[in-house]
């Protein structure tokens, strides 16, 4: 199947052969088979405990009302994205100065994150073992379906 997608222009076929051969070789000897299956299905994860209750749960109108406008900001918020990393390709490449009405300067983040690299060697130095991790929050997925007219009605 590497073969079929690694198609090089200006190598020979058996060039190509060769070299989509070494790569799947190479994959092979590095990754065990059960991790080249792919599971499809999502995982699906428990509710927070703060969800509605059967008693509290507000109209189907507002939950699809708001459903509509989770999807319509997160697709804004995808273009927008876009739309910064475009500017981004360029503006990351200036040296700092005025350009035109724009002043390009840059500032220290306050961000900080954890060294895990540093704090692996600090574990294995002091025979902690692994280092403990803890998965972050589920994200919350909103997506239109088609509801069979027997359900609705």
């Amino acid at each position: 199947m590497l073969h079929v997608l690694m198609r090089p222009r200006g190598l020979r076929q058996s060039a190509a052969r060769r070299f989509a051969a070494r790569v799947s070789d190479a994959v092979r000897s590095t990754i065990a088979p059960a991790e080249l299956v792919i599971d499809q299905a999502p995982a699906i994860v428990s509710d927070p405990a703060d969800v509605y209750t059967d008693d509290a749960l507000p109209p189907v109108a507002d939950i699809e009302a708001a459903a509509a406008e989770f999807e319509r900001a997160t697709d804004q918020a995808r273009r927008a994205d876009r739309g910064k990393r475009a500017a981004r390709k360029i503006l990351d490449r200036l040296p700092a100065g005025i350009y035109g009405e724009w002043l390009v300067s840059r500032t220290p983040s306050s961000r900080q994150t954890a060294d895990l690299d540093a704090i692996r060697e600090t574990y294995k130095r002091l025979g902690l073992g692994p280092v403990p991790m803890k998965s972050s929050a589920p994200s919350l997925k909103v997506e239109r379906i088609e509801v069979p007219a027997a359900v609705t009605a």
